[in-house]
């Protein structure tokens, strides 16, 4: 599949075209939609929405840069998007804006949900900073710059308490590979 034509693109082509203020958005809040989207799927469904590898990034995971970089200016080539580079209470920001209405039907309605919910809570509840401290977890914590963070380490950030089944099992289990007294 071409970058124009990737499930990362449309899910980016859509995620700005939602959030019509620019200012809003911006690139580390884009990555959190991405970050958060992928992840809520993935922990209801079994699967992200779209592919891509996150990797450990100063202001939280991130889709890797040439990846990323690639289906922006895809989006922005094909006149899907524009990229401007703007300012925000004093700072610079890289602003996205929607130039065409984006197609979304490789998207099944259960990830639009998970999206439009994403968008709403990082773009609306959260400022750049307060959602970068957000996505500075264990498994984030964890990670060497540039790293991969795989989705199937958010599975270890919801650890229950342990019962006495558990406790057994462990012991069974350490038991049967020798591990055990």
């Amino acid at each position: 599949m071409e970058v124009q034509e990737s499930k990362l693109a449309c899910l980016i082509h859509y995620i700005v075209w939602k959030c019509s203020d620019p200012t809003f958005l911006g690139a580390t809040k884009l990555n959190k939609v991405l970050w958060y989207a992928d992840a809520f799927a993935y922990m209801e469904q079994g699967t992200p929405i779209t592919d891509v590898t996150y990797v450990k990034r100063p202001f939280g995971p991130a889709p890797r840069a040439n990846v990323l970089f690639a289906a922006q200016q895809s989006l922005q080539d094909t006149g899907k998007i524009a990229i401007t580079e703007g300012v925000y209470y004093d700072k610079p920001q890289r602003q996205f804006v929607a130039l065409q209405r984006p197609d979304i039907s490789e998207f099944s309605s259960e990830e639009i949900s998970i999206v439009d919910l994403v968008i709403d809570k990082v773009c609306h509840d959260h400022m750049k900073s307060s959602i970068s401290k957000a996505t500075h977890t264990i498994i984030w914590e964890a990670a060497e710059i540039g790293e991969g963070i795989p989705l199937h380490a958010l599975l270890s950030t919801h650890v229950g308490e342990l019962t006495e089944d558990d406790i057994q099992r462990a012991r069974a289990e350490a038991m049967r590979l020798g591990l055990g007294r």
